[in-house]
């Protein structure tokens, strides 16, 4: 597969997860700034953008003004807001049409023509039904690149770059609550921001304390925005793109040492003392994120630049030209 089709199938995995996340976390606070007075706008706005990475601006922000920041902006710097990412997503497809099908390509095209007229709309009666919009098309195109797509490298690409997106994502919520006591109702909100309240309730039997929230997005093995449900599965897709044996000492490519290390720090941890190291073990888990992103690039999608050689007479020149 071409680098530059790799590159682009790991980016659409990544944004289109990211428009995802970015949607429930959005609707599950402006729900909780509409219903608590109690909660201070400005305050808790900052906190969310310092939970998604976007940089706060100098006014006073509100509901309102929130939404403009996190699901409107235009500015692509990173795809940090949903139409950022949804853009960014669309670009990409497009410059993969040759290893995307057709469907994948009408999702995200669809998606991307119907932002304008849902975001008018959204402004008129609220952000809800925008937010809901996004959801469905993102769970959409989930459905569509498992039905459509073979299960050769280019699936593992976007697999790849969804489930490190998920784990980053994942990881920026529970960021966002180191230091709140054990029985604060942010936990709720966290667990409702991942799409993970009903299921953490069957599993734990409707008991919700913070240790246990904890252990679950971090641990649980079998809920799929688990940090370790998606660390598996980013190993499992690169161990699938390496197609080599395993070798006798160690990992074959730096990506696949800094996932296999992430994930077995978390397989053999004792539960108990995750809240005691907590912000530690997130700030790693993301740094881990970022070095994985920078490996996989250097490994896949980086083009080594050609080199010519001429006779200059005193011995021979090599000349590098960018690929």
């Amino acid at each position: 597969m071409l680098a530059r089709n790799a590159e682009a199938l790991y980016w659409i995995g990544r944004y289109v997860e990211r428009a995802d996340d970015t949607a429930r976390i959005l609707d599950v606070a402006l729900h909780q700034l509409l219903e608590d007075s109690s909660v201070d706008p400005d305050q808790a706005s900052r906190v969310l953008l310092r939970v998604l990475g976007i940089e706060a601006p100098k006014q006073e922000l509100n509901v309102w003004s929130l939404t403009d920041v996190v699901a409107y902006s235009t500015d692509n710097r990173g795809g940090s807001s949903i139409v950022a990412a949804i853009t960014a997503a669309r670009e990409n497809a497009k410059s993969a049409r040759e290893v995307t099908s057709s469907e994948i390509w009408e999702c995200l095209n669809t998606t991307y023509n119907a932002l304008g007229e849902r975001q008018r709309s959204a402004k008129r009666l609220g952000p809800h039904g925008f937010l809901s919009f996004i959801e469905s098309r993102a769970a959409m195109f989930a459905g569509l690149a498992d039905s459509t797509l073979s299960r050769d490298d280019g699936y593992r690409f976007m697999l790849l770059g969804r489930a490190i997106e998920r784990v980053d994502m994942t990881v920026r919520l529970l960021l966002s609550r180191v230091g709140d006591s054990a029985s604060s109702p942010a936990w709720v909100t966290l667990l409702r921001s991942a799409g993970a309240h009903d299921t953490y309730l069957r599993t734990y039997r409707g008991v919700l304390d913070a240790s246990r929230v904890v252990e679950f997005m971090l641990l649980d093995r079998l809920f799929p925005r688990s940090v370790y449900y998606s660390l598996r599965l980013a190993e499992d897709n690169l161990d699938e793109l390496v197609h080599s044996p395993q070798s006798r000492i160690g990992a074959t490519a730096e990506a696949q040492r800094l996932l296999g290390r992430a994930r077995s720090e978390l397989e053999f941890v004792q539960p108990g003392v995750l809240l005691e190291s907590l912000e530690s073990r997130l700030a790693g888990l993301q740094k881990t994120c970022s070095d994985v992103g920078e490996a996989l690039a250097l490994q896949y999608f980086h083009v080594t630049p050609w080199v010519a050689w001429s006779d200059a007479g005193a011995g021979l020149v090599s000349r590098q030209g960018d690929a």
